[in-house]
């Protein structure tokens, strides 16, 4: 009888010690390489649409600048976090003319707006500063971006959302970069 309950405890602390090194794992995953978040309102549609989740890859910009096309998860200034694509790197000039991007002068191929796009601010020109991002929302007369917050500092930059997995018919990776060039 003994037997049993000095082995029963054991296997117990074996099942705890397991769960709890699962918890840590999955803490340093999501901590460190990739975290779930929802897409809260209508700013990147049709790319994203209200109430999808997302995987944000965290770990993506230490090995590499984040690059055109690339849809980001960052922290906005008044505490939230916003989903928004990378239209322009350090040291480009960003100008909108008659609801058309321009980057240092050259109109952008946006295949992920659908019709016609009206964007606020016109004629304004922009140069982003080292260590920024100018950042769009697909759906522009439904988005906070950088038209309105300035151009976002990298320590800011969340991650890379790399996948919609929720709803499961909306599954896709996130690519973005044949929508916009490269650098």
């Amino acid at each position: 009888m003994i037997k049993k309950s000095s082995s029963a405890v054991r296997s117990t602390f074996e099942w705890v010690g397991t769960i709890a090194v699962s918890l840590v794992i999955a803490g340093i995953i999501r901590v460190f390489l990739f975290s779930p978040y929802d897409v809260h309102g209508a700013s990147m549609e049709p790319t994203l649409i209200n109430d999808e989740k997302i995987i944000v890859n965290k770990w993506s910009y230490r090995m590499h600048e984040p690059a055109y096309g690339d849809i980001v998860v960052f922290h906005a200034e008044e505490g939230r976090d916003f989903i928004k694509r990378v239209i322009g790197l350090p040291g480009d000039r960003i100008e909108i003319k008659k609801g058309k991007v321009y980057r240092n002068g050259k109109m952008l191929n946006e295949p992920y707006i659908q019709g016609t796009t009206y964007t606020r601010d016109d004629a304004r020109t922009t140069v982003v500063p080292k260590g920024s991002l100018y950042v769009l929302g697909d759906n522009r007369e439904n988005s906070r971006d950088s038209r309105d917050l300035g151009a976002i500092p990298l320590s800011r930059v969340v991650g890379r959302a790399d996948v919609v997995v929720l709803p499961i018919k909306h599954t896709k990776l996130l690519t973005g970069q044949e929508a916009v060039g490269s650098r």
